[in-house]
């Protein structure tokens, strides 16, 4: 063993007196680019940053994400004040309903409050298929499915039934979700000018045979406008020109016909002209979610294929049991509905005898009072919410330039005493601001 050890000691020495190599210069490593890794560089960011800014500079109470406490329907708290409020989807007043809570509560109990995972992977609860059954059943077709979100809904359903090779022509007004679900799917992307059917079949005639499948869509109600289109116009050119109609009835069920059935009741027709009723819970139903009804082919369709259903969590069965029920209210008190539809009427009648501007609103659950100029509409909208009413204020992008206005949501259950009031406040107001310049009103609030 000693011999092993004198042996390692004499390589170990030897290797000691062995010159190092030299070291080899590293190559200069290239320039970083640089990069614009901060999110405040983004665009979007930069905008909401000037909008802040300009609201500071002019005094201005910045609308978005305020704080508020209990129940929203027809009056809101707001900054620990009870307010008048018109700013709530609240149509039929249901919000709260202790048979809605009641329902709720029961399924909490039963099922807990998330079902897990998706429904494809995780399972059923009895309450989806009994949602899904009123809601099929209300448009007269032979299935529906329900989303866990409205938005989701759209975009799933665009995105599921057209390709590249495809062809989806929306009204220009048209929601969110369908522009994003168009640009998912890779289809050709037209739009005609809002309402404008004329232009449709005009386009439809140019277009409609450079491609394979085809979907035409829009809305039963414009959550922005208020007005809506001629059905059975729609259905006549989709039939003519071999397209899908599509119809996001959201702001229509509960609101339009005079049970609250959607669109085609208000207009008196056949709900089969129409290949999706696509909705969201979140209106009349007072819950959370989507819906699309249709065949029971295309039902089947998203139930395996579109990915805001097969790869997102279900619908809590407790909101899906309180829809149900907020349905089944909706259905057997058509007072309701008639009540909302007054109180629309009063409502736009005392505008346009006040000079207000609504443009094209029917007059049933939303009404816009466009003002035009975003300085006066954020002013209006602070001034109204000082007096005791809350009406949210929409500005471009959200709605086309030099057409800002104040959005009035109404509900069955305001008094006539709280629209007049409202709509009298909001006249005054106006009044007040156009006889002064915008540079004038944030001088003033400025000072």
């Amino acid at each position: 063993m000693s011999g092993k050890g004198s042996d390692l000691d004499g390589l170990l020495g030897m290797m000691r007196k062995v010159p190092a190599a030299p070291a080899r210069q590293a190559a200069a490593a290239p320039p970083v680019p640089a990069y614009d890794v901060g999110f405040e560089t983004l665009p979007q960011y930069q905008q909401i940053k000037f909008q802040r800014e300009f609201a500071k500079f002019g005094a201005l109470d910045v609308p978005y994400y305020r704080l508020h406490g209990g129940r929203s329907g027809d009056t809101a708290m707001i900054g620990n004040r009870e307010v008048v409020n018109f700013a709530s989807y609240d149509y039929l007043g249901l919000n709260g309903h202790p048979e809605i809570r009641a329902a709720g509560e029961a399924a909490l109990a039963t099922y807990g409050s998330s079902v897990s995972a998706s429904r494809i992977s995780a399972g059923e609860r009895q309450p989806h298929r009994d949602l899904e059954a009123l809601l099929a059943r209300n448009y007269a077709t032979e299935d529906c499915i329900a989303f866990n979100s409205g938005h989701a809904a759209g975009v799933s359903t665009i995105a599921t039934f057209l390709g590249p090779k495809d062809l989806i022509v929306h009204d220009a007004l048209i929601h969110n979700c369908i522009m994003v679900g168009a640009q998912l799917s890779g289809a050709a992307r037209r739009n005609f000018p809002h309402n404008d059917l004329d232009a449709l079949e005009a386009l439809l005639t140019a277009e409609r045979g450079r491609f394979g499948r085809a979907m035409i869509v829009t809305e039963g109600l414009f959550s922005m406008d208020g007005d809506g289109p001629d059905l059975a116009r729609l259905v006549e050119l989709k039939k003519k020109h071999g397209c899908w109609l599509m119809i996001d009835d959201a702001h229509g069920l509960g609101v339009l016909g005079k049970t609250g059935k959607g669109l085609f009741e208000h207009q008196n027709v056949d709900p089969a002209g129409v290949d999706l009723w696509f909705g969201t819970l979140s209106k009349s139903l007072v819950g959370c979610g989507g819906y699309v009804a249709g065949n029971a082919v295309a039902v089947d369709l998203l139930k395996h294929h579109a990915p805001g259903f097969v790869y997102s969590v279900g619908m809590p069965a407790s909101v899906a049991a309180a829809s149900a029920k907020a349905l089944e209210l909706m259905n057997a008190e058509p007072d309701r509905v008639a009540r909302l539809a007054a109180n629309s009427q009063r409502f736009l009648k005392r505008a346009k005898a006040k000079g207000l501007d609504t443009g094209e609103a029917w007059g049933y659950g939303i009404i816009p009072v466009i003002v035009g100029e975003t300085v006066r509409t954020l002013v209006l909208a602070e001034r109204l919410l000082a007096a005791g009413f809350n009406a949210f204020p929409i500005l471009p992008p959200g709605v086309p330039e030099k057409s800002a206005r104040l959005r009035f949501f109404l509900s069955a259950t305001h008094t006539p005493e709280q629209i007049d009031d409202v709509v009298d406040a909001a006249a005054t107001i106006l009044a007040e601001l156009s006889d002064v310049s915008v540079q004038s009103i944030l001088k003033k609030s400025n000072s």
